[in-house]
């Protein structure tokens, strides 16, 4: 359940329900892929002020399985997170998978980048692998296209997320039901609409929100075509996939500033993938209400140090050997507001694990802390 508190110039500031807790919008999502990140605890990301984490179908489907994530109890269990878990699809890793991979009308068969075992991904798949996970927010099958892709191809892939949009309600519409069905008491359906007290039901909290993603590429009308069904078949939330993908900083702008007015104000807005600093906050100002990526973490592996004046650094370069200073003394991370940017330098050079885990620290924090940022400015326009 989303409620929209304000809207500001800055952006939309709301609460968003879930079963394992509340979380402020607009926010960023670390991504721990297969359950975990690399060089950070889940108590890391306790102290950061991470809300949520998402993981992802694909990987964890291969290893360890769904099967063996339910029986653990679900994924809350399996990795000791007590907070939400939003994941997503698989649909994006097994379409980056060009030469192993085979489009059909029902999903997409394909081999595992690890063994090379075949596997089928589709819609009905999606649904209840996600469900298996037991994940707060999860996400639907979709076709995501290079967003320079042939007009073509991005109607084919327009017309195939819609269907799969559909297969995948349906889908997940059962198995809410059985859910529901499992706990509540033969004859007792109607709780399950609320109680008297005004309290919401637990069968209601354990199921979780399903988004749609609004595909299209840089074609606008394609675009709106995609939001335009997908908010007729009500969805809980709305992604904007294929996006950050290599396109112009304008060309992105511009598709949300087409699709984001579209979009009922009651439901949340996701868009996948942009984890820079100022795109974020342009992004929250054009109306996103929460994000994820790799990148802060990636740049952060390979020595890419993002500091709170707005600065990015190469920790690796000679010049950085005798800098005998913090890291960074306005941190959120401890680690930077102690440690010398000369030991950093050290670590990397000297391929040292800590090396990953302060820099990945650093440049999480500072992406957290910035939307954190946005929530108290949002708050004080009230």
């Amino acid at each position: 359940m989303f409620e929209l508190l304000r809207t500001t110039p800055l952006g939309r500031r709301g609460l968003l329900q879930t079963a394992h807790g509340n979380i402020e919008t607009p926010f960023f999502m670390p991504v721990g892929t297969a359950g975990a990140m690399r060089g950070i605890t889940h108590d890391d990301l306790h102290d950061l002020g991470a809300q949520i984490l998402l993981c992802n179908t694909y990987h964890l489907h291969l290893h360890p399985g769904e099967d063996t994530i339910e029986r653990a109890g679900g994924l809350h269990s399996f990795i000791h997170w007590k907070k939400p878990i939003l994941t997503d699809s698989g649909g994006y890793q097994v379409f980056s998978l060009e030469s192993m991979r085979q489009i059909t009308e029902g999903g997409v068969h394909f081999r595992s980048h690890v063994n090379g075992d075949p596997h089928f991904l589709g819609p009905e798949s999606a649904m209840r692998i996600q469900h298996a996970f037991g994940a707060d927010m999860i996400m639907c099958f979709d076709e995501c296209p290079p967003s320079t892709a042939a007009r073509k191809d991005i109607q084919k892939a327009v017309d195939r997320t819609l269907r799969w949009a559909k297969e995948c309600k349906r889908v997940h519409e059962q198995l809410c039901q059985k859910k529901i069905q499992s706990v509540i008491p033969s004859g007792d359906e109607g709780s399950t609409r609320g109680k008297r007290d005004g309290s919401t039901p637990l069968t209601m909290t354990r199921l979780p929100l399903l988004f749609g993603i609004i595909q299209g590429g840089l074609e606008l009308d394609l675009r709106r075509k995609c939001a335009e069904e997908l908010i007729a078949m009500d969805f809980d939330g709305y992604a904007l996939g294929g996006l950050a993908v290599g396109e112009e900083e304008a060309d992105m702008y511009r598709v949300l500033e087409t699709v984001c007015p579209l979009l009922p104000e009651n439901k949340p807005r996701y868009l996948m993938g942009v984890g820079v600093l100022h795109q974020l906050k342009k992004c929250v100002s054009l109306g996103i209400d929460m994000f994820d990526c790799v990148l802060p973490m990636r740049i952060a592996r390979h020595g890419t140090i993002i500091l709170s004046d707005g600065e990015e650094i190469k920790i690796t370069n000679a010049r950085y050997k005798e800098a005998h200073e913090v890291i960074d003394a306005g941190s959120p991370s401890d680690f930077s507001r102690v440690h010398y940017k000369s030991y950093l330098h050290h670590l990397f050079r000297t391929n040292e694990r800590l090396a990953e885990t302060i820099a990945c620290k650093q440049n999480l924090g500072l992406t957290l802390k910035m939307m954190q940022d946005l929530r108290v400015s949002m708050d004080a326009r009230q």
